[in-house]
């Protein structure tokens, strides 16, 4: 005999269902279906007759949401929703729901550590030290304490990077059309507009989410306009930038380095991993890594039991805590 539930966790070889989801799920007595999902058609096959969808890093797009039949709720296990057509799902009647606030001291870690390894060049001298050399790019290092870090998108996680940079003794700028000068006061950061910040800033984070208006916010047109010294930090998202502009500006001296931890032509998350031939990984002045900004034994657990029980939640006829559409 069938179960009346159909649950199905995508990215389940990327990132395998956790003792935490099968223990919440379990209350559902629902059939938990496993697949990675990286094609439109495998999600379709499986999902069309589904109660419920778990999602990692896969994309649900428009043509897997319209094929749904009874599908209540997509549920994001992370923060970031760009990769799901929330207005399909909305006309579908179907809530996206998301963790939102989970990430922030992790994602505000990992930003400050590749500001911190790019500014000490840590990368360079590890190689250097490797091939048992003196580093001598150490006197192109400046002294941080002074310096501007602008912050694009000054919601939670830009916050918590600006009390971490602040105790260095950094200079904060911010650009967030969300906020307002006497709030910007309070946290001892300038407010400025999105020009000033890319033409005055030492260090540059992208901290925004992924929109329409946000896509390829940094191409070269921005680039040119930058300090020739400066390093662009980016934690947000990878099509927040035009990547082949930011390569001819790290190739051409436009701004002096990048540390990157998402990607726009990169898959990170493909299912038996990727191939490094990305004109990044050539370039000498490029810290990368494989989007794990998010990443910590906490945070994971906390982000498994949320998603989970959004799902619990709305088939048993609850409101979730944490829509993203249909609020």
């Amino acid at each position: 005999m069938s179960k009346s539930l159909q649950i199905v966790r995508l990215n389940s070889k990327t990132s395998p269902v956790t003792e935490i989801e099968s223990e919440i799920l379990a209350s559902l007595n629902a059939e938990l279906i496993v697949i990675e999902g990286a094609a439109d058609s495998e999600i379709i096959e499986a999902a069309k007759d589904c109660d419920a969808i778990m999602v990692v890093s896969a994309y649900i797009r428009k043509p897997v949401i319209e094929s749904l039949t009874r599908c209540k709720i997509i549920s994001r296990i992370g923060t970031g929703f760009d990769k799901i057509d929330t207005a399909t799902a909305s006309k579908k009647g179907i809530v996206v729901t998301n963790c939102p606030g989970v990430f922030t001291n992790e994602v505000a870690d990992h930003t400050m550590a590749l500001l911190l390894s790019a500014a000490r060049l840590i990368r360079n001298s590890d190689i250097s030290m490797r091939l048992g050399r003196q580093f001598d790019g150490a006197k192109t290092i400046s002294r941080l304490s002074g310096q501007n870090l602008g912050i694009v998108g000054f919601g939670a996680i830009g916050q918590a990077l600006a009390v971490r940079a602040q105790a260095f003794g950094m200079n904060i700028l911010a650009s967030d059309p969300c906020i307002n000068a006497e709030f910007a006061k309070t946290k001892n950061v300038k407010l400025v507009d999105f020009d000033t910040i890319i033409t005055e800033s030492d260090y540059l984070s992208l901290l925004c989410p992924l929109t329409e208006s946000t896509r390829y916010m940094l191409t070269l047109h921005q680039f040119k306009k930058m300090k020739p010294t400066a390093v662009f930090v980016n934690t947000g998202r990878g099509e927040l930038v035009n990547e082949k502009d930011l390569v001819i500006a790290l190739k051409t001296g436009l701004i002096r380095y990048a540390a990157l931890d998402v990607f726009e032509g990169i898959n990170v998350f493909k299912e038996g991993g990727f191939e490094a031939t990305n004109e990044l990984f050539s370039l000498d002045n490029v810290l990368m890594t494989p989007h794990m900004a998010a990443c910590s034994k906490e945070a994971m657990q906390e982000v498994f039991r949320i998603s989970s029980q959004a799902v619990v939640d709305v088939l048993t006829g609850k409101k979730p805590k944490h829509p993203v559409n249909m609020k």
